[in-house]
């Protein structure tokens, strides 16, 4: 019997949705192809001029494939970066990050449009075709840039090794290339650079984050104030500061328009202190809830077998009742007495839990 494949929710629709949408959009066009038109389908695709009467295609767009290669693309680009993030935020913030990652892509894709049909009075601008993955291709790398930042690739068996940070602007220069092509329409270039933008702003500023449950921040946390998500990061090291500089200037403009919020220093402590807060396994806060849980309630049976089974602590009231108290039994009664008096703090430090949970801890890190 074939294994079954484990696919959450969320994902599961969305590629449902792209398979169904972009066969219906092919056989419509098929059927009514001709050598002296080109066929669109106004009320699935986003076409400035046709679409205006049809506003649900700023979201529909978004998974309909005009051909069998980049259909085939995007396919395992959803199944394998959908199953991983929507098991990393949960399907309710992975259903989030898909809307926002899809209609603002394509409204900021259709006002260029509109704007160089303004300029340039030509039609062919408002006749374009927005449709596609790419907004969440390359929001997807985004979104690894964030939960892997050290991650490298290594390609052709050694000979290039690239970050995960990297890969963003490597996609944008091979759609840029591919809109060369039939394969992709002009739209394309400014859907990637719209998607890598408005993700990136998305998860830096308003993504709910899980904190770190050592940690006392309040559970309404949200964007990623650490150094390793900051916009330059997806640059190569020499232009890093330039583009730095340029970033800076317009996020003070965006805190002017009250668009973006400044992180407080306690955001920025917290980005620092907790480097794992955004960077955590699928499913690896209730892993971690379980684990500690599990630790305490460890912590106790030794110490209550330990209380149990100790007379010698019964009948001695005065003294605390420890782990390691058959280790009081053995001592002769002036020694023990002259131990607690002088270091009463080096038994404690002997008999509680601390080496194993600091020894769990540093397996964590």
């Amino acid at each position: 019997m074939p294994p079954r494949l484990n696919i959450p929710p969320v994902t599961r629709i969305l590629l449902g949705v792209l398979l169904l949408q972009s066969v219906l959009s092919t056989a419509i066009r098929y059927r009514q192809w001709s050598a002296h038109s080109e066929i669109v389908v106004e009320w699935l695709t986003l076409v400035p001029q046709l679409s205006l009467f049809y506003p649900w295609t700023f979201v529909t767009t978004t998974l309909v494939e005009n051909n069998i290669f980049t259909l085939a693309i995007a396919g395992v680009t959803l199944y394998h970066g959908g199953r991983y993030l929507e098991r990393a935020w949960s399907s309710r913030e992975f259903a989030k990050f898909l809307l926002v990652v899809s209609l603002i892509p394509n409204a900021l894709c259709f006002l260029v449009l509109v704007a160089f049909f303004t300029v340039t009075r030509n039609e062919r601008w408002t006749l374009t075709t927005v449709a596609g993955t790419i907004p969440l291709q390359i929001s997807f790398l985004v979104a690894f840039s964030q939960l892997v930042p050290a991650h490298t690739v290594t390609l052709f068996r050694g000979v290039l090794s690239l970050r995960v940070p990297r890969f963003p602007l490597l996609y944008i220069g091979l759609v840029t290339i591919l809109t060369l092509t039939p394969l992709l329409t002009s739209a394309s270039f400014f859907l990637a650079v719209f998607g890598l933008v408005t993700s990136w702003t998305y998860l830096r500023f308003y993504k709910t984050i899980f904190p770190d449950l050592d940690s006392s921040q309040p559970t309404s946390m949200r964007g990623d104030a650490s150094e390793t998500f900051a916009f330059a990061e997806f640059f190569p090291g020499p232009v890093k500061p330039f583009v730095a500089a340029f970033t800076d200037q317009i996020f003070n403009v965006l805190v002017a328009m009250r668009i973006c919020t400044p992180f407080s220093q306690a955001d920025i402590s917290a980005a620092q202190g907790n480097p794992f807060l955004q960077r955590s396994a699928p499913g690896g806060v209730r892993a971690e809830a379980e684990r500690r849980r599990a630790l305490a309630l460890k912590v106790l049976d030794q110490r209550l077998h330990a209380a149990t089974a100790s007379p010698a602590g019964r009948s001695q009231p005065q003294v605390p009742v420890q782990p390691s108290g058959p280790t009081i039994q053995t001592q002769p009664q002036p020694n023990t007495q002259a131990a607690m008096t002088s270091q009463p703090t080096s038994i404690l430090g002997e008999t509680n839990y601390n080496p194993d949970h600091d020894h769990i801890h540093k397996g964590d890190s």
